[in-house]
This record gives C-alpha cells, structure tokens and sequence, in this order.
C-alpha cells in the first residue's frame, strides 16, 4: 500500500491522509511529489482523475481525499476504532471532522499551513471567527473527555486526525488560544506522528509563493 502526497512543509491535506495511517501504525510505503510542477499533475493522473493529493493506492484499489482515505483506512485496517466507540461521541467526532473537511475557508486562506516559518497575518473578523469556533470545539470536546484521555474524544481518533494542519497553522501563526486549546494544541504537537512529519517538512527547500503568507514574527 503507498500514499501519494505532496510536500510536507505546505500540504495539510497530505497530512490528514498521512496521519490516518501513520498514527494508527498501518503499515504504507510514501510517495512524496512536489506540489505544482508539471510532473506533480503527470504523476497524480496514474491515481487519481481529480490530479490532487493525498491518493491511497491500495492493491487495485485507489481512493483520494483525505476524508474518503480516513474512513477506508478505519474500515479496512483498524476494525471501526479510528472512531470513538461510543455512540454518541462518534457522532460528534464525524460533526467535526465534516466540518474541519469543508469549513473554516476564510482562516484556511489567511494563515495557509507553513512549517517553517514564524509569520503574522492580520485577524478579520471572519478568520476571528473561524478560530473562536475551532478553539470552542477544542475546549468542549477536552473538557468532556478529560478522564479517558489526552486527545479531543480521549483516545486518539480521525477527529484529531482532520485537526492536524490547525495545529501547526496555529503555531505558525503565533494564534492565542484558550489555555484548554492551547493544551491540546501541544498535546498534538507532541504526538510522534506530528513530530515526525514536521523533522521532516523542515528540511524541505521548494517554496510555494502563494503559501508564504504574512508578516515575521
């Protein structure tokens, strides 16, 4: 099995596909291209029609976006338990999760993820918004679920999954957090799958222009 993704210093969706495996110990061979070169495309067109990554190619099996890899991943390869078990956690982990998947477009565009810099952007009221909204999932889900362990439902899951590149857009950007976010943020930041990927995304060179956003810290 072999991941196709893109490079580590800006790709968050490669992040999310990656850490559905790699953080659960699944077994893959990685295939890194550079992000918008004209082989980037050429290559991703043997996996995928919609040419973006992260694709998992399995056997004869191809699946791409980062939300399909993950419930495949926890189909195939960990029996149901990249979720909560509970119920009604699990519910709420996938609210989440389809909401990291398709919302919070005006900070995604603000504060594009960029592991090696120290930058500030200027906060409007929308990526205000977007980050209130992010840290209030983080404190709800931590505060509930304190006793069963560090992660947002306890154990670690796909929800942490999905919130993996706002942990470092969030260090990147110099975000103030409230002290149960900021908790969590280093949790995560702690992880060994987190730090693997970003020993990894530093010793990158290729810049991404339209991805060097804002100011110096």
């Amino acid at each position: 099995m072999k991941l196709i993704i893109a490079n580590k210093n800006y790709s968050s969706w490669s992040l999310r596909g990656w850490m559905a495996l790699k953080a659960f110990d699944v077994p893959f061979e990685e295939v890194k291209l550079t992000l918008f070169t004209e082989g980037f495309y050429q290559q991703l067109a043997m996996y995928s029609p919609v040419k973006k990554v992260p694709v998992l190619v399995d056997g004869d099996i191809n699946v791409w976006d980062s939300l399909s890899i993950a419930e495949y991943v926890n189909e195939t390869y960990l029996a149901g338990k990249g979720w909560p078990e509970d119920r009604s956690a699990r519910a709420v982990a996938r609210s989440t999760v389809a909401e990291m998947h398709c919302g919070y477009t005006a900070l995604r565009s603000a504060m594009p993820m960029n592991c090696r810099v120290r930058r500030q952007v200027d906060i409007n009221d929308a990526i205000a918004k977007d980050i209130a909204n992010i840290d209030a999932i983080w404190g709800e889900q931590r505060l509930g679920y304190a006793e069963q362990g560090e992660y947002l439902f306890g154990e670690f899951s796909m929800a942490d999954v999905f919130f993996a590149p706002v942990v470092f857009r969030f260090m990147t950007y110099g975000v103030e957090l409230s002290e149960t976010a900021k908790a969590y943020q280093q949790t995560m930041l702690n992880h060994p799958a987190m730090q693997a990927w970003l020993a990894d995304a530093l010793t990158e060179t290729d810049i991404v222009e339209e991805d060097e956003a804002g100011e110096p810290l």
